[in-house]
Formats: structure tokens, sequence, C-alpha cells
């Protein structure tokens, strides 16, 4: 954590807004409506379900193709933000978002590339440690995209903070000239700074299915900014700066876990060790 700013209402109506939160319609006769994240009015991802005992998701859909990086903002976030309020950033990236409150962290990580069902898979791992696999279709939840994993931390005996940031274009769709030139500046001693919304969702499920049952704090940051610079970050193993838009309103956590959340961010990274 390098610093956090005040909440602050952000945003414009959902209807002109690039990214809002919505939930799906219900069909006659259809399952549960999933709770989406939108841009341009398309589906992009599928998120945890409302519920709270499912397990936490971030799932990639087909209408996901779409950054929404600001070229204004190009310049100002190649260096090093050094706080939330520098250069008007937040209210540059405010005018994609849906009106709403948000709390700005700005962090420094240091992103490592997952690609799901391969070591280091949270969905694979920890996940199916909690919640074991899908009764139905008998395997891990799936993400559908490559992803970073970049902290973790206990929240206490029974609970555990895991972070992510999740790009809303895969990796491969990066231009290579562009990734590298990041690399070079970091090999330089540039930390470059990423831009990200932001949710907290805190799952727990109803039945001991698993090896190790406890709270899984998901904080899942989905880049706006800065797919070159994590994967830049990832390649050369440098730290990248980032800051998060954390909206309160559509998170699936309470006032009282949001507010320990900056405190967690400050702890050392610790990894959860089964039973404990």
């Amino acid at each position: 954590m390098i610093k956090m700013g005040d909440p602050r209402s952000l945003g414009v109506p959902a209807s002109e807004a690039r990214l809002n939160f919505d939930t799906e319609l219900q069909e006659l006769g259809g399952g549960p409506r999933r709770r989406l994240l939108m841009v341009d009015d398309e589906p992009a991802f599928e998120l945890s379900f409302y519920c709270g005992t499912c397990p936490l998701l971030f799932r990639r859909l087909e209408t996901a193709r779409e950054k929404l990086s600001l070229e204004s903002m190009r310049e100002r976030l190649t260096g090093t933000l050094a706080d939330p309020d520098d250069g008007g950033v937040i209210e540059a990236f405010g005018t994609l978002l849906a009106e709403g409150e948000y709390l700005p962290l700005l962090l420094e990580v240091e992103p490592r590339l997952v690609i799901p069902g391969r070591e280091g898979d949270y969905f694979s791992g920890e996940q199916v440690t909690t919640w074991g696999i899908d009764q139905f279709w008998g395997l891990p939840e799936y993400p559908h995209t490559p992803y970073y994993r970049t902290f973790e931390t206990a929240v206490d005996s029974d609970a555990h903070l895991y972070e992510f940031v999740v790009p809303m274009v895969p990796p491969t769709w990066n231009e290579r000239q562009r990734v590298e030139e990041y690399v070079a500046l970091m090999e330089q001693g540039t930390v470059p700074t990423a831009v990200a919304i932001s949710t907290l969702d805190v799952c727990q499920p109803a039945i001991d299915r698993g090896d190790d049952y406890f709270v899984h704090w998901g904080l899942t940051h989905f880049l706006l900014d800065g797919h070159h610079k994590l994967e830049a970050a990832a390649t050369a193993g440098r730290p990248v700066r980032l800051l998060s838009l954390l909206t309160l309103g559509e998170s699936l956590a309470g006032a009282e876990d949001t507010a320990r959340l900056p405190a967690l961010r400050t702890q050392s990274r610790t990894a959860r060790r089964i039973g404990r």
C-alpha cells in the first residue's frame, strides 16, 4: 500500500458510462441471475454470485473485447504516481464509470502471470481446497482468461485475502513492441502506473466439502489502463503501481470489511496453510 484516498462519489449516469455493474435479466424458468461487469453495454465478466456462499468468480465472457485506456493519461501514467490525486487521473477515469461511491487505493504490486489450470492457479488450487470441484461439471471453476496474482495475506485464522489483477483482454492481444518498451523502462528503474476498477468479494461456502474451510476475501482489480505494463512487469520481475478505484456499492463486502482492507494491504505477504 502506497496511499489511500478518501471515499468519493465518481461517475456518470449508468446509461452514459462505458463500464458499469448489472444483473442479468431473469428468463422464465432460468437459473439464478448472473452478476455482471458490463463494458459498452455488453457483458464482459461474470462475477461472484450475490449469495456470498458460492465460489469467488471472475469469468471472461465472449463479448469482453475492449480496453478502456485513455490516451490523454498515457504520458502521465508512464511514470510513477505518488498520490491517488496526482494529475487528475481519478477524475479522468471517473468519467468512464457509473455513478457510485469509490475508494481510491494506490498500491505497488509485483504481478505474476497465471494460466488457468496450471501452477499457481487460484481456481484449481486454493478454491478447490475449500469448495471442492463443481458438483455438476466435476471440474474447478474456470475464468476463461489468464490473470495476475499479486498479493495475499491472512485476515485472521478463519479468513484469507487473495488479490488478482484481471486484464480486459488476454496478454496475447498486447502489442509486443509496447511490452518490450515498458520492460526497457522498468529495467532503467521506472515504475509506471496502471489503473483499475476493483471489487472486494467476501465468500464462504454454506457446506464444508473441502479440505480447508475458511472465508475467502477476493480483491479483484479489472484493468482500465495498463495491459502492456502488467505483462512487462511480470516478464521483467519488476513492480508496477496500481491505482485501484474500489467500488463500495457493488462489492460483496460489508462496510466493516472494506474498512479493514487498507490495513490488511499493508501486512506482509503470507500464503494460506491448509487448516490454519
